[in-house]
């Protein structure tokens, strides 16, 4: 089914502006309510597959899919038994969904009901209640680069509650474009996010829309282990990319240049190593296994550095042509080189050397 998919994009023009009607498409096969859980074997190798070939054909759609994913997983993972159903129904409606984290100095509060302002003598039904009445939940704050700003209908955000803890909650936004700014979302790459502003100020959730407990957003192992994802989606561009250079090496006759040779061959070889990694991490991420955080962290950076030389190789073998607007080589790479800059590259590579060094982490596979 998503071969299928797969074709038909290629066969449309370049989409720069919000996936619409491709994610339209994902939802008529089904695709936006899959892998709400993926357990480790053929299941994980399939969502590989799938985040792979999303991210192949459009990465601001690969972006969006794997967001909408992972709000998914972690509304099942740690939702109640209610909160399960309504995402049930939610996803049967054909819900788009996302999670967003990052935000804007001082930071995203929630009043949970007792720790701000009552309601008193409240009229219900023409009857004055006697006693306060508690409101729902109160926001207050921002989210920024939050992909689909706008175009979201439900969205896993994180605020901070009166403790100061990081309370996740379940927020429907469902045609709020008056709360979106996608003003300042100018990049050269990935536009087809939407990767705005979002304000919050003032909303008031339901009691039910917290999910989960306070700090279960950064509960490890899943919250480090689950960037599999975007990796996988990465992946998917990179491998497109070596795609689409070995097609102009073919067409032009360049392929018997022995020096165009050896920078394809090395794509080749960089591309299926990161590939073996991002099979390996997804793997021991959804097995919940001991190393898995470190062998994630380490194919963040295998990937990037894949993603980087392959860019640079279609530069050289292809020339000028790749720079042109509308050309499939221009496109990936304004993509790629803005979705390889995720938070903290180089601390991601440190933690997992540093795992490395001190302790055992080659596991059932020694080296020696």
């Amino acid at each position: 089914m998503i071969d299928d998919l797969i074709d038909r994009w290629r066969a449309q023009p370049p989409v720069e502006e919000f996936p619409a009607a491709r994610i339209d498409d994902l939802r008529a096969a089904g695709l936006l309510a899959a892998f709400r859980t993926v357990a480790a074997g053929e299941e994980t190798t399939g969502f590989v597959r799938v985040l792979r070939r999303i991210g192949g054909a459009d990465l601001s759609l690969g972006r969006l899919y794997e967001g909408h994913v992972n709000a998914v997983q972690l509304v099942h993972a740690y939702g109640s038994e209610a909160q399960r159903a309504t995402l049930t129904r939610d996803l049967a409606a054909g819900c788009l969904m996302g999670v967003w984290n990052t935000e804007p100095s001082p930071g995203m509060t929630v009043t949970r009901s007792g720790d701000g302002p009552v309601l008193d003598g409240l009229v219900l039904d023409g009857a004055v209640l006697d006693g306060p009445v508690l409101d729902g939940p109160v926001l207050d704050g921002a989210k920024i680069f939050a992909s689909g700003a706008g175009r979201l209908d439900r969205v896993l955000i994180t605020a901070r509650d009166a403790d100061g803890a990081k309370q996740m909650i379940l927020a429907d936004v469902a045609g709020m474009t008056d709360r979106a700014d996608n003003r300042r979302w100018t990049v050269r790459g990935m536009r087809g996010t939407m990767s705005g502003r979002f304000d919050f100020t003032g909303m008031t959730v339901p009691a039910d829309a917290l999910i989960g407990g306070p700090g279960d957003y950064e509960r490890e192992p899943r919250f480090s282990a689950g960037a599999w994802r975007f990796t996988a989606v990465q992946l998917g561009a990179v491998e497109a990319l070596v795609r689409l250079l070995r097609d102009h090496l073919v067409t032009t006759g360049k392929g018997d240049d022995p020096v165009q040779r050896l920078r394809f061959g090395q794509c080749v070889a960089t591309t299926r190593s990161a590939g073996m990694w991002v099979e390996r991490a997804a793997q021991l991420a959804q097995a919940h296994a001991a190393d898995a955080i470190p062998f994630v962290l380490m194919t963040r950076g295998i990937v990037e550095e894949a993603g980087l030389a392959v860019m640079e190789a279609a530069a050289r073998g292809v020339g000028t042509a790749s720079f042109f607007d509308g050309d499939p080589i221009d496109r990936i790479t304004r993509d790629l080189g803005l979705y390889l800059r995720q938070p903290v590259p180089d601390q991601a590579r440190d933690r997992a050397a540093a795992a490395w060094l001190t302790a055992d982490r080659w596991g059932a596979e020694p080296w020696w």
